[in-house]
């Protein structure tokens, strides 16, 4: 097996307390990772040049070019859980711990790598607290002249399987300056996107088990047209599907999955045997604040979603 050895920025990074999330829910914490992944972790990493080398379960070793995009990716992801996590409550965030380091790797023929510099890296996100970016000294230099960041010392550490102590330095959470200086005068985010949906699985109303596959092929259906208009963001189905059965609370749903709509409704069929119908019901709702732009489509028979009026 061929190899080649080689200088890179490598950043490792993994869910705090994901056990514990995992086994309050499983099956909703695996979907919000999944929806990270795909709306915010990799799009952000693509941005700024990353490679996924590997996952690990719950978290990923990325390699990058620079330190500097590694440490740009890093911020850019812990500002944006962040704004996702407010009015979450914390036993129930999602949180994310970082280390990043420069140093020697060995590239296999698959692309995996190994060697001291993933390593340290693994380790440095090992010690790292929730939410917190940790560089090395190596890692440190590259980008101490060139990000306008507040970096602090947090001295020698013994790093377990590290033959010497390895210097940490550590990116202020709270700090004006963890900001890159040309971004500053840019608008912030402020909540989720004005066209973000997520449409809820659809209820069979009449409860025959054999109307369920058209029901969720309703709730497919639609969810798939909506994010084909212009400038809309739309849940996943196997996301939206992880709340199917349950009692449905807009608002935590809307900060969960960072969304202004959310879209419920239900499926009836009607007519006869030789002419059955499908009748169905349905209403976006707005996740957060007042049900400005609120729309709801009662009755419809035939094609049954247009949907350009419900997000505006």
């Amino acid at each position: 097996m061929s190899e080649t050895r080689k200088l890179a920025a490598i950043l490792a990074a993994d869910v705090v307390g994901f056990s514990r999330l995992a086994g309050a829910d499983e099956d909703r914490t695996l979907a919000r990772l999944r929806a990270l992944r795909s709306d915010l972790i990799d799009p952000t990493i693509a941005v700024h040049h990353g490679r996924v080398v590997k996952r690990t379960g719950d978290g990923a070793l990325v390699e990058f070019r620079s330190v500097v995009d590694a440490v740009r990716c890093a911020i850019e992801v812990r500002n944006a859980m962040v704004e996702r996590n407010a009015g979450v409550p914390e036993d129930r965030r999602i949180d994310f711990r970082i280390g990043i380091h420069l140093g020697d790797v060995v590239e296999e023929s698959d692309g995996d790598l190994m060697g001291d510099g993933v390593n340290i890296a693994a380790r440095l996100e090992g010690i790292a607290g929730p939410g917190a970016i940790c560089l090395s000294e190596d890692a440190y230099r590259q980008v101490r002249d060139k990000l306008k960041y507040e970096f602090v010392d947090l001295g020698e550490k013994a790093l377990k399987n590290i033959v010497r102590p390895v210097r940490v330095w550590g990116i202020a959470i709270d700090s004006k300056k963890s900001r890159p200086a040309q971004v500053a005068s840019a608008p912030e985010k402020q909540g989720p996107p004005r066209l973000s949906i997520v449409v809820l699985p659809f209820a069979n109303i009449g409860g025959d088990p054999e109307q369920d596959y058209f029901v969720d092929g309703v709730t497919e259906s639609l969810t798939t047209d909506l994010s084909r208009m212009n400038g809309s963001f739309v849940i996943a189905r196997n996301t939206a599907f992880t709340f199917k059965g349950n009692a449905v609370d807009v608002k935590r749903i809307g900060r969960e999955l960072n969304v202004r709509y959310v879209l419920e409704g239900s499926v009836q069929r009607g007519g006869n045997r030789r002419a059955p119908r499908k009748r169905a019901r349905y209403a976006a709702r707005h996740s957060r604040g007042p049900p400005r732009g609120t729309s709801a489509e009662p009755g419809l028979d035939g094609p049954l979603f247009s949907g350009q009026g419900l997000v505006q």
